[in-house]
């Protein structure tokens, strides 16, 4: 993707960014989007297109990624559900204002507080792993904070790409939200214009692009992007739980999550027993051929399949292995006795392999952690308190869970977002009102 604004062509009689821009900052300026009653209306017409359009999404889904209906339903239809029911029963109490005590400097007489005011007109850049949900959840955000909104769902799945662009103008405010389909020449242009708010998520490279652009404006962006996400598991652990909870988390979306597990950090003696046990959980979960499965997904296109093919090489495969290209197919892999600097080590895998890296004990796992970009996650498997709480101390990262991982994204009232190289900003619940809001100041010192 280029920063240099490009010419798109477009069909006659649809508009170009900057008209499109300019039509809804007119909308926002006219205060439509300001009333708690036009909020609350458009997060229930887009709860409604969510709720009566589950098959058509699964649908869609299942054609872009090969993802099962079970996981669609509970990543990309339920979850998002959940989520706008959550704001729909607190958003009248995060937009009142919030008083503070300036009696010491002004005396009893004057008033001080804050107010969250909309930033106004915002983009919304989604991702192809999950392009329902991490579409919907930020538009949710951005209607629930007041904003008019222009929403560009991943060309890299085109069918709930065309799905969406057709839902979102039947159900929502046609004055004040706007879908653009399309691919780099679009995504340029739109990031040409001058945003209130940019939301990103996606990859690091990308990232950097949208923050460019967005600087040439001074606009503020929230970047949701990835990075390796590692798994500490301890010797105490609960070898058998921790595996199935590996590979039921590992293994959805076939392994296209940002914050997946990425590899598994832990001692040559549990490596060992962790190998057999992560072995026979693959096969419970998936068959004795997970491509038959119903189960378990495909990876997105050719491009990401042949680098993912190229990692399988990187250890001793203890499960998995097996490719199919015409399918897209990449059978749920571990490798086992992976050097850190192999392949697979060196970028975010984003993919159904799951690497053991042999560490001899806790310090040389925080070390190790620490000596790479900070995580958009990190997860530890263990009983051992004072394990938990140097890795909550000695370690930095978006997210820090322990015993199932990927959960903390379900909890809408946890901020979610990465540090450093994983991501700028959060979202989620009231943290999505923040992300899309300025909180003013507000002070009334009375002149008489």
């Amino acid at each position: 993707m280029s920063t240099t604004p490009a010419t798109v062509d477009q069909p006659v009689g649809v508009e170009q960014p900057a008209d499109l821009v300019a039509r809804l900052r007119t909308a926002f300026r006219s205060g439509r989007t300001k009333p708690l009653a036009w909020r609350v209306e458009q997060l229930n017409r887009l709860r409604a297109l969510i709720a009566e359009n589950g098959d058509a999404l699964a649908a869609a889904l299942h054609q872009d990624l090969g993802k099962p209906r079970a996981e669609a339903s509970a990543a990309e239809i339920d979850l998002p559900i959940r989520e706008i029911d959550h704001t729909l029963a607190h958003l009248e109490q995060w937009l009142s204002p919030e008083p503070v005590d300036v009696t010491a400097v002004f005396g009893p007489a004057a008033t001080a507080g804050t107010r969250f005011d909309p930033l106004g007109t915002v983009l919304v850049i989604a991702p192809w792993n999950y392009p329902a949900q991490l579409l919907l959840v930020p538009l949710a955000g951005a209607l629930a904070a007041g904003n008019t909104v222009v929403v560009k769902p991943s060309e890299l799945a085109p069918a709930t790409s065309a799905l969406l662009a057709r839902l979102i103008p039947a159900y929502l405010d046609r004055e004040a939200v706007a879908v653009v389909e399309g691919g780099v020449p679009e995504t340029t242009a739109l990031l040409a214009e001058r945003w209130d708010h940019i939301f990103y998520t996606g990859n690091g490279a990308v990232g950097r692009i949208v923050m460019r652009a967005a600087a040439e404006h001074l606009t503020p962006v929230t970047l949701e992007l990835g990075g390796k996400s590692p798994v500490f598991v301890d010797r105490d652990a609960d070898i058998d739980a921790t595996a199935e909870r590996l590979a039921a988390t590992k293994f959805a979306n076939a392994g296209q999550t940002c914050v997946a597990p990425d590899y598994v950090l832990t001692d040559p003696a549990t490596a060992r027993r962790l190998e057999s046990a992560l072995a026979l959980a693959v096969e419970r979960r998936f068959g004795a051929d997970p491509q038959q499965s119903p189960a378990y997904g495909r990876i997105v296109n050719e491009r990401h399949f042949d680098r993912l093919a190229a990692l399988l090489e990187s250890g001793r495969t203890v499960t998995g292995g097996g490719h199919d290209r015409a399918e897209r197919y990449i059978a749920p892999t571990v490798l086992a006795e992976v050097a850190p600097d192999s392949p697979v080590m060196r970028e975010e895998i984003f993919g159904p392999v799951l690497p053991i890296v042999e560490v001899a004990d806790l310090d040389e796992a925080i070390g190790f952690i620490n000596d790479r970009d900070k995580p958009l996650a990190l997860y530890g498997f263990t009983g051992n308190e004072t394990t938990r709480r140097r890795l909550r101390e000695e370690t930095s990262s978006g997210g820090l869970g322990f015993g199932l991982p990927m959960a903390h994204l379900r909890v809408p009232e946890l901020p979610f977002g990465g540090v450093g190289e994983s991501g700028l900003g959060a979202y989620h619940g009231r943290h999505s009102i923040a992300t899309f809001s300025h909180r003013k100041a507000l002070l009334d010192v009375p002149l008489g």
